[in-house]
């Protein structure tokens, strides 16, 4: 069975995206043990934006994301925290016991979905394990797909921050995967502390352009350089830079493109004789007046010789001097990745 996803190149990156819910393996309808290895009856789980000291991020009761669950959370009688669905992406969060003493923190933590939400990206298969957070994706299609944003160049960012491409939590985790990731990709008002400082103060990224472009591996990658790209005209950055540019849809050819010649050749000599005699000069009045001689005249002379001399001529170098020309359409260089599970 195909299952897997080719994970380089389209013009899709993988982003969280509301309708696409999951929740957090070992907390939601699971009972939660103190140090003792006691269950805990009224512990509380709170919900916390990753990256952040406490910012809340809203947790919801059912898997298409429309119902507000409580923040924190609190745990039944026998301490089974109650079912809840998240935005995918990654998640914070913080379990204390029934008088707020910490008993588990935990940042970064990936929600594991979707659930089956409704709409666009809803399903019963887990999309964690196909792409991760900042993957390509390739899609026969135009629109936005669920759980994506497009590598246009536009921006990502928050819910009040007037992102172009996509304003909403759910794309935290690849904001801060790109801020981390790509230090040439701009942030609205300059990059801050950390991607989580500039996340939490409403602050955009703008995305990978790869409108119009084709995708190329690196040249390192790892690796040596292949130097593939080698005397290449980079638009932006170099072969071995992520995101670098390079690349023409069409190339006028300049006179050092043409290769270098010297026109030359010779003429070979020709010998013979050209009879003059009877008709072929006429006999015409007008011929013989136009001559000057009357018909006996020019009869008279007989059988002429008729010679061309050789002749040899070198002209002025010509053309270019066969500089390469580029060859390649516009390009992004970007990490081609194999999966190994």
């Amino acid at each position: 069975m195909f299952k897997r996803l080719i994970l380089a190149f389209a013009g899709l990156l993988a982003c969280s995206i509301a309708n696409a819910a999951g929740t957090v393996p070992g907390f939601s309808l699971t009972p939660q043990f103190d140090l003792t290895g006691k269950v805990m009856p009224g512990c509380k789980l709170s919900i916390i934006q990753a990256g952040t000291v406490s910012t809340p991020q809203n947790a919801y009761q059912d898997s298409g994301l429309s119902i507000l669950a409580p923040n924190p959370l609190l745990c039944d009688a026998s301490g089974r925290i109650p079912q809840f669905f998240l935005a995918d992406g990654l998640i914070k969060l913080r379990l204390t016991n029934s008088t707020g003493t910490q008993v588990f923190v935990g940042d970064n933590l990936l929600v594991v979905g979707p659930s089956g939400g409704g709409g666009g990206g809803g399903g019963t298969v887990d999309p964690t394990t196909i792409l991760s957070t900042g993957d390509f994706k390739l899609n026969y299609g135009t629109g936005i797909l669920s759980g994506f944003v497009r590598a246009n160049g536009r921006t990502i960012g928050s819910a009040t921050s007037g992102a172009t491409e996509r304003a909403n939590s759910d794309c935290q985790a690849l904001f801060q995967y790109l801020w981390g990731t790509d230090p040439n990709l701009i942030v609205s008002g300059g990059r801050g502390v950390s991607a989580a400082a500039d996340w939490a103060a409403n602050k955009t990224l703008t995305l990978p352009d790869a409108r119009g472009t084709a995708l190329a591996g690196l040249d390192d990658m790892g690796n040596s350089g292949r130097g593939f790209f080698a005397g290449t005209t980079f638009i932006f950055g170099n072969g071995n830079l992520l995101g670098s540019l390079l690349g023409t849809a069409r190339r006028t050819l300049a006179l050092a493109n043409l290769p270098a010649y010297t026109p030359s050749g010779a003429i070979s000599q020709v010998t013979g004789t050209a009879n003059m005699q009877g008709g072929n000069v006429g006999s015409s009045v007008a011929n013989v007046a136009f001559y000057g001689q009357n018909t006996s005249a020019v009869n008279a002379l007989g059988p002429l010789p008729l010679t061309l001399s050789a002749q040899s001529f070198t002209g002025n170098a010509q053309g270019g001097t066969s500089t390469p020309v580029d060859g390649i359409q516009p390009t992004i260089l970007c990490n081609y990745i194999m999966r190994i599970l």
